[in-house]
Protein backbone atom coordinates (compact mmCIF):
# COMPACT_ATOMS: atom_id res chain seq x y z
CA UNK A 1 0.00 0.00 0.00
CA UNK A 2 1.44 3.14 -1.30
CA UNK A 3 -0.18 6.67 0.91
CA UNK A 4 -1.05 9.61 -2.13
CA UNK A 5 -2.69 12.87 -1.59
CA UNK A 6 -4.93 14.24 -4.08
CA UNK A 7 -5.35 17.69 -4.99
CA UNK A 8 -9.63 18.35 -5.63
CA UNK A 9 -10.60 21.66 -7.03
CA UNK A 10 -13.60 23.27 -8.80
CA UNK A 11 -14.74 26.60 -9.87
CA UNK A 12 -18.25 25.71 -11.44
CA UNK A 13 -21.70 23.62 -11.18
CA UNK A 14 -21.68 24.03 -7.25
CA UNK A 15 -18.13 23.66 -6.31
CA UNK A 16 -18.37 23.00 -2.91
CA UNK A 17 -21.01 19.82 -3.82
CA UNK A 18 -18.50 18.96 -6.57
CA UNK A 19 -15.24 18.60 -4.29
CA UNK A 20 -17.66 16.81 -1.66
CA UNK A 21 -19.13 14.50 -3.76
CA UNK A 22 -15.50 13.61 -5.03
CA UNK A 23 -14.46 12.50 -1.52
CA UNK A 24 -16.78 10.18 -1.54
CA UNK A 25 -15.72 9.05 -4.81
CA UNK A 26 -12.35 8.78 -4.05
CA UNK A 27 -13.35 6.79 -0.72
CA UNK A 28 -14.72 3.63 -3.63
CA UNK A 29 -11.64 3.21 -5.40
CA UNK A 30 -10.99 -0.20 -5.63
CA UNK A 31 -8.05 -0.94 -3.41
CA UNK A 32 -8.23 2.61 -2.06
CA UNK A 33 -8.70 3.86 1.32
CA UNK A 34 -9.74 7.43 2.22
CA UNK A 35 -7.70 8.43 4.92
CA UNK A 36 -8.57 11.90 5.38
CA UNK A 37 -10.10 14.54 3.94
CA UNK A 38 -9.24 18.62 4.31
CA UNK A 39 -11.75 21.69 5.06
CA UNK A 40 -13.04 22.91 1.68
CA UNK A 41 -10.61 26.20 1.05
CA UNK A 42 -11.30 29.32 -1.44
CA UNK A 43 -8.79 30.44 -4.10
CA UNK A 44 -8.87 33.07 -6.67
CA UNK A 45 -8.20 31.49 -10.10
CA UNK A 46 -4.17 30.45 -11.24
CA UNK A 47 -5.20 31.08 -14.79
CA UNK A 48 -7.63 33.48 -16.49
CA UNK A 49 -9.12 35.92 -13.77
CA UNK A 50 -12.77 35.88 -15.87
CA UNK A 51 -13.79 33.19 -13.97
CA UNK A 52 -15.06 31.84 -10.34
CA UNK A 53 -12.92 31.71 -7.53
CA UNK A 54 -11.96 27.45 -7.14
CA UNK A 55 -12.77 25.79 -3.88
CA UNK A 56 -9.58 23.34 -3.41
CA UNK A 57 -9.50 20.71 -0.92
CA UNK A 58 -6.79 17.77 -0.44
CA UNK A 59 -7.38 13.93 0.41
CA UNK A 60 -4.59 11.90 1.58
CA UNK A 61 -5.51 7.89 0.61
CA UNK A 62 -3.68 4.78 0.93
CA UNK A 63 -3.96 2.76 -2.03
CA UNK A 64 -2.38 -0.24 -4.17
CA UNK A 65 -3.27 1.70 -7.81
CA UNK A 66 0.22 1.94 -9.06
CA UNK A 67 0.74 5.82 -10.00
CA UNK A 68 -0.51 5.85 -13.98
CA UNK A 69 -3.77 3.02 -12.56
CA UNK A 70 -4.40 5.86 -9.96
CA UNK A 71 -4.24 8.77 -12.66
CA UNK A 72 -6.44 6.78 -14.84
CA UNK A 73 -9.07 6.43 -12.21
CA UNK A 74 -8.55 10.07 -11.10
CA UNK A 75 -9.51 10.99 -14.61
CA UNK A 76 -12.64 8.69 -14.54
CA UNK A 77 -14.17 10.16 -11.53
CA UNK A 78 -13.27 13.50 -13.47
CA UNK A 79 -15.58 12.63 -16.74
CA UNK A 80 -18.40 11.32 -14.20
CA UNK A 81 -18.37 15.39 -13.27
CA UNK A 82 -18.33 16.09 -17.16
CA UNK A 83 -14.77 17.52 -16.98
CA UNK A 84 -14.07 19.30 -20.53
CA UNK A 85 -10.23 20.46 -21.14
CA UNK A 86 -11.20 23.45 -23.10
CA UNK A 87 -8.85 26.07 -21.81
CA UNK A 88 -5.48 25.39 -19.57
CA UNK A 89 -6.00 26.71 -16.23
CA UNK A 90 -9.89 27.40 -17.09
CA UNK A 91 -13.13 26.93 -15.77
CA UNK A 92 -13.89 23.10 -14.40
CA UNK A 93 -16.28 21.27 -12.85
CA UNK A 94 -13.83 19.00 -11.35
CA UNK A 95 -10.07 18.90 -11.41
CA UNK A 96 -8.08 15.62 -9.73
CA UNK A 97 -4.39 15.90 -9.13
CA UNK A 98 -1.93 13.46 -7.74
CA UNK A 99 0.34 15.93 -5.84
CA UNK A 100 2.40 13.22 -4.02
CA UNK A 101 2.63 9.67 -4.02
CA UNK A 102 4.67 8.08 -1.13
CA UNK A 103 8.03 9.80 -1.69
CA UNK A 104 8.39 8.57 -5.35
CA UNK A 105 10.10 10.85 -7.96
CA UNK A 106 8.42 10.49 -11.28
CA UNK A 107 8.66 12.66 -14.34
CA UNK A 108 6.88 10.74 -17.65
CA UNK A 109 4.89 12.56 -20.21
CA UNK A 110 1.74 11.29 -18.35
CA UNK A 111 2.61 12.34 -14.84
CA UNK A 112 5.00 14.14 -12.51
CA UNK A 113 5.44 13.64 -9.08
CA UNK A 114 5.78 15.69 -6.84
CA UNK A 115 3.11 17.40 -9.01
CA UNK A 116 4.80 20.88 -10.97
CA UNK A 117 4.31 23.60 -9.35
CA UNK A 118 3.28 22.56 -6.02
CA UNK A 119 5.70 24.95 -4.08
CA UNK A 120 4.15 27.65 -5.02
CA UNK A 121 0.45 26.93 -4.60
CA UNK A 122 -0.85 27.87 -1.62
CA UNK A 123 -4.75 26.75 -2.37
CA UNK A 124 -2.65 23.35 -2.38
CA UNK A 125 -0.12 23.95 0.58
CA UNK A 126 -2.52 25.36 2.86
CA UNK A 127 -5.01 22.34 2.70
CA UNK A 128 -2.23 20.03 2.63
CA UNK A 129 -0.48 21.52 5.55
CA UNK A 130 -4.18 20.37 7.75
CA UNK A 131 -3.00 17.36 6.58
CA UNK A 132 0.49 16.96 8.03
CA UNK A 133 2.61 20.60 8.20
CA UNK A 134 5.58 18.05 8.26
CA UNK A 135 5.05 15.75 5.40
CA UNK A 136 8.52 15.70 3.40
CA UNK A 137 7.69 16.60 -1.00
CA UNK A 138 10.79 15.10 -2.36
CA UNK A 139 13.30 17.53 -3.34
CA UNK A 140 11.45 20.54 -1.83
CA UNK A 141 10.94 20.37 1.57
CA UNK A 142 8.40 19.58 4.21
CA UNK A 143 4.74 21.55 3.32
CA UNK A 144 5.76 23.77 6.37
CA UNK A 145 8.80 24.70 4.99
CA UNK A 146 6.91 25.23 1.48
CA UNK A 147 4.70 27.43 3.44
CA UNK A 148 7.24 29.17 5.27
CA UNK A 149 8.91 30.70 2.01
CA UNK A 150 5.48 31.91 0.63
CA UNK A 151 5.20 33.87 3.17
CA UNK A 152 3.30 34.36 6.42
CA UNK A 153 0.11 35.78 4.50
CA UNK A 154 0.70 32.59 2.04
CA UNK A 155 -2.51 30.63 3.89
CA UNK A 156 -4.40 33.96 4.16
CA UNK A 157 -4.77 34.34 0.55
CA UNK A 158 -6.47 31.41 0.80
CA UNK A 159 -9.88 30.76 2.96
CA UNK A 160 -11.04 27.80 4.75
CA UNK A 161 -14.90 27.50 4.62
CA UNK A 162 -16.03 26.83 7.75
CA UNK A 163 -17.79 23.04 7.21
CA UNK A 164 -15.58 20.18 6.80
CA UNK A 165 -16.41 18.45 3.49
CA UNK A 166 -17.45 15.51 5.00
CA UNK A 167 -16.94 14.44 8.48
CA UNK A 168 -16.85 10.35 8.22
CA UNK A 169 -16.21 7.88 5.53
Amino acid sequence: MANAWIGLGSNLENPSKQVSDAFLELAKLPKTQLLKASKLWKSKPLGPQDQPDFINAVAEISTELEPLALLHSLQAIEALHQRKREQHWGPRTLDLDILLYDEQVLNSEKLTLPHPGIAERAFVLCPLAELNENLYLPNLGSVKQLIQQLGQTACSEVLPLEAKACTSF
